[in-house]
């Protein structure tokens, strides 16, 4: 067996974008939305299956946004944010969030976190986090939020996220 090659940057993708989101899509994610108030005081929210957890002391998550996202500015520089795990029953809401359309907040139950951010009705579990810091990479921006409260639904059936459709859990 002949020893590895070190290289001192990646080779080049042997795939298409294509093959590469269609690869990403056999992942089963949970659902978010990602939520927050802007400086001047316009609700924020988009929906984001790039989140996991990153340490337990001190308490971090991680997830992660386009650069070239609309809600960028206010994410980038507010102090505070909320991540929503949303439940079974919550589809809808995640398509709304999703998509660009005016009007998104209209009819959505929520209540203010203690930062501010809105906490989704209904939500699996919120998690209310301080903007810790900020890691550009590629075409997106990872965030990491220090989590200062969460709370969750114990039993609550959560939305999934698989090859481009929404699902919901089943035990083996």
């Amino acid at each position: 067996m002949s020893p590895a090659v070190r290289l001192s940057q990646a080779s080049r993708p042997s795939f298409s974008q294509r093959e590469f989101r269609a690869a990403l899509g056999t992942f089963a994610t949970g659902v978010t939305i990602v939520t927050a108030l802007s400086a001047n005081g316009e609700l924020i929210g988009l929906t984001a299956n790039s989140f996991n957890s990153v340490s337990l002391e001190p308490p971090l998550v991680l997830w992660s946004l386009a650069q070239a996202a609309g809600s960028m500015p206010a994410l980038s520089t507010g102090s505070h944010y909320a991540i929503n795990i949303l439940a079974a029953d919550q589809k809808a809401l995640a398509e709304r969030f999703s998509a660009r359309r005016e009007g998104r907040w209209e009819g959505v139950a929520w209540t203010a976190g203690v930062s501010g951010s809105p906490l989704l009705s209904g939500a699996v579990a919120t998690f209310e986090c301080f903007n810790r810091s900020r890691y550009e990479e590629g075409d997106h921006v990872i965030f990491v939020g220090e989590v200062e409260r969460c709370t969750h639904r114990a039993g609550a059936a959560p939305l999934l996220f698989h090859g481009g459709k929404f699902y919901t859990e089943h035990p083996l």
